[in-house]
């Protein structure tokens, strides 16, 4: 096979991988959303490059204009939240000092009450859990049990989502990294067991590569 055939295989492989991925972004904020009873429910993965914030996963409210929309990785009440590693509920968002109410209205969609949450992966921030206007402002323990439940399979999502995006990377810049691409790429298709066993595989090469 030609390189530049190569090249596009492993491409397609990760860009499936890519999209089962964000698939898994949007249920959990559906779902998340759903179970609070919530207006609207939306995960930020930071873009580390950029140092910017990216709208991941959008349910209800904005879904359609906020995807794929970046602010400063430290702005609003997502930027401390990120930032600080500690979650955030708010009966009244407009009363807090964090809550960036300019570029609320630049999305077109200013809310009342807020909880969030960091998704980490091990010691690294990937991102940040939103629901928005729920009914209730008040947690239980079970809630809070279960808004962390959420956040830990978003986390992994988005961990995974940016395996598969440097795994691309990779393949479109450089052909003699497509072994692996490659190996991203066949990462989804492991058992749970083996996946991490897979993922500490990749760190170690990553950290070859980058010396």
């Amino acid at each position: 096979m030609a390189d530049a055939d190569l090249r596009a295989a492993v491409a397609a492989g990760v860009l499936g991988v890519e999209e089962a991925h964000r698939d898994l972004l949007r249920s959990i904020a559906d779902t998340a959303r759903a179970i609070f009873s919530a207006r609207a429910s939306s995960i930020f993965l930071l873009d580390e490059e950029r140092d910017e914030l990216v709208f991941e996963a959008v349910s209800g409210e904005g879904s359609k204009s906020l995807l794929g929309r970046r602010m400063p990785s430290d702005t609003g009440i997502a930027g401390w939240v990120l930032i600080a590693r500690q979650p955030l509920v708010l009966d009244d968002v407009g009363g807090d000092p964090r809550f960036a109410k300019d570029v609320a209205e630049a999305t077109g969609y200013v809310p009342s009450g807020m909880m969030a949450v960091p998704l980490l992966h091990g010691d690294e921030a990937l991102g940040v859990l939103q629901v928005l206007d729920r009914k209730s402002s008040r947690f239980s323990l079970a809630e809070m049990e279960l808004l962390g439940l959420f956040a830990n399979q978003a986390a992994i999502a988005l961990h995974l989502l940016g395996r598969a995006r440097r795994a691309r990377k990779a393949a479109d810049g450089d052909a003699s990294l497509a072994p692996i691409a490659r190996l991203a790429a066949r990462l989804e298709t492991l058992p749970p067991e083996r996946q991490q066993a897979g993922l500490a595989l990749l760190e170690a090469l990553e950290r070859v590569l980058a010396t």
